[in-house]
C-alpha cells in the first residue's frame, strides 16, 4: 500500500508576529497528516468510532529543524515508527519545498474501547492489525 504525502500550505493566522510559524502549529500538522493517513489506510476515524475504538494520544515529540512563514508548503511523511497491538507510535518527517528537512517528531496513541478499556487490537480487531502491522517500518 502506498501512502501519498500530506501536504499542508503555512496559514498567515499560524505565524507569530516576527512571521515565523509559532511551534504550537506543528503538533496541529502532525494530528492532519495522521487523520490522512488514516483515511489512506481505510481505518479513518469515523470508521474508528463507528467500530467503537477510540485512540487517544498518549504522547507527542517535536523536533524542530528550520522555520517556516506565511505561505511555505510543508510536505509531511507519516509512518508507523512501533506498533505493539496495544500501542501506536507515528511518525512525522516534515520538509519544505526546498527539501529541506522542517521537523521531525512522533505521537503516541493507545486504543480503547468507549468504556476506556485497554484494545487488543490482534484479538478484538483482526483487520486492523493486519493494516498496522503491515505499514511498521515502511
Amino acid at each position: 500500500m502506498e501512502i501519498k504525502k500530506y501536504t499542508h500550505y503555512v496559514q498567515y493566522y499560524e505565524t507569530d508576529k516576527m512571521g515565523i510559524t509559532h511551534h504550537s502549529n506543528y503538533i496541529r500538522w502532525m494530528e492532519e497528516a495522521r487523520v490522512d493517513f488514516l483515511k489512506q489506510i481505510g481505518w479513518d476515524y469515523a470508521r474508528l468510532e463507528s467500530e467503537g475504538i477510540i485512540s487517544p494520544v498518549i504522547g507527542v515529540s517535536c523536533k524542530y529543524k528550520h522555520s517556516t512563514t506565511f505561505a511555505d508548503t510543508v510536505t509531511i511523511d507519516v509512518s508507523i515508527a512501533e506498533y505493539t497491538g496495544v500501542k501506536l507510535k507515528i511518525s512525522y518527517k516534515m520538509t519544505n519545498e526546498k527539501g529541506e528537512g522542517v521537523c521531525e517528531g512522533t505521537s503516541e496513541h493507545c486504543f480503547v474501547s468507549a468504556e476506556g478499556k485497554i484494545i487488543m487490537v490482534k484479538k478484538e480487531y483482526p483487520a486492523l492489525h493486519e493494516v498496522l502491522s503491515g505499514l511498521l517500518g515502511k
